[in-house]
């Protein structure tokens, strides 16, 4: 078995970790009380599912710098540990835009709020939701610590992990302050406008679903984040967590629903002042700004109008500019790793990563 075939072996055995990991703990909380077992349950259906995006890009950072080890493990459990945190911060951020559905489910708080409606309770079961989902999610992100620490990884690893952790409230805390812009500041404050987004970008997306998960591969296999071998790797990173959000971007008010597991136009509805938002306001005409403006944020948005919206950030040129953008991601982080004496293993599945990040559908 060649080092190619050894990556997607040890990838693959993140998901049934993760499952083995979450069974245990259901199985621990059940034991406490069995008033718990449905926060176990839950956290498992939310686990269930993912890309394994953030996993994939710590594996291969390791085998960017380093053989595969021939106990994959600790580098498996230290890889699910994102997947952990990631889950965490996702059922946050559902309760936070008050999303319905996540990964084709009800989103978590809405698992919670179903749940209480079956129980002799008598008070507000969307306050419950709500309020359990914030318990499950800070849950999840204590046992991402718990399973990383498992792994037992060196303190260069655990340097990385703590940015992650950190960088990844940063970056929410950011969006949440983007999202209470004007949208009428993309165009008459395009720069700071667009200075905003773009550290959103390169924070909430960029670092935590790949620079940091490369970082922390090449960390387990003994690399520093100084070492000028990783250059190459936060320079890939960067530009492809920057396709990777211009693309959910773009999904979010274009995606098949079907596909993306979430209503079409929920970026929309939710007012996100996303990039492709921002450039439609800034070239789009007179009366097609109205329409949007009036158009976003607004929770009750049709089918129609969500197509009519979408339809105006197409005409206005807005999607044709964030694609071409994303081509222009997608061939900095190619042109990154293309001589960069990275092994010849980690290179090719970090193209074929790049490439499906930028393709993908979901």
């Amino acid at each position: 078995m060649n080092d190619t075939q050894r990556g997607e072996a040890i990838i693959a055995e993140v998901d049934p970790a993760i499952d083995a990991f979450l069974a245990q703990k259901a199985a621990q909380l059940a034991d406490i009380s069995p008033r718990l077992a449905m926060l176990g349950q839950t956290a498992r259906r939310v686990a269930a599912g993912g890309k394994r995006l953030r996993p994939a890009f710590c594996i291969w950072g390791y085998l960017c710098v380093a053989p595969a080890p021939e106990d994959p493990s600790a580098l498996v459990k230290a890889a699910a540990s994102l997947d952990l945190l990631h889950t965490a911060e996702l059922i946050h951020d559902d309760v936070m835009d008050a999303s319905d559905t996540r990964r084709g489910q009800p989103a978590a708080h809405r698992q919670f709020e179903r749940w209480h409606a079956t129980q002799e309770f008598s008070r507000d079961a969307a306050a419950f939701g709500r309020a359990a989902a914030i318990l499950a999610g800070d849950l999840l992100f204590k046992w991402s610590a718990e399973l990383f620490e498992s792994a037992r990884p060196n303190a260069a690893a655990r340097e990385v992990m703590e940015l992650v952790r950190t960088e990844v409230t940063a970056g929410q805390f950011l969006d949440i302050q983007a999202q209470e812009l004007d949208p009428d500041m993309a165009r008459t404050d395009p720069d700071a406008t667009g200075d905003l987004i773009n550290t959103v970008i390169d924070i909430k997306t960029a670092r935590y679903t790949a620079v940091r998960p490369l970082q922390l591969g090449a960390a387990l296999a003994g690399k520093s984040r100084a070492d000028s071998a990783l250059a190459a790797l936060l320079r890939y990173g960067t530009a492809i967590g920057r396709a990777f959000q211009l693309r959910d971007d773009v999904l979010g008010v274009f995606g098949d629903p079907d596909v993306t597991g979430k209503p079409a136009g929920d970026d929309l509805r939710e007012g996100k002042l996303t990039l492709l938002v921002a450039r439609a306001m800034q070239l789009a005409g007179p009366w097609e700004i109205d329409e949007l403006r009036a158009g976003l944020g607004r929770r009750d948005l049709g089918k129609s109008e969500i197509e009519g919206l979408a339809e105006i950030i197409s005409r206005s040129g807005a999607l044709d500019a964030v694609e071409g953008e994303i081509a222009d991601a997608l061939e900095e982080a190619l042109h990154a790793i293309r001589y960069s004496g990275l092994r010849e293993a980690g290179v090719g599945a970090l193209v074929e990563l790049a490439y499906a990040t930028v393709n993908r559908e979901s």
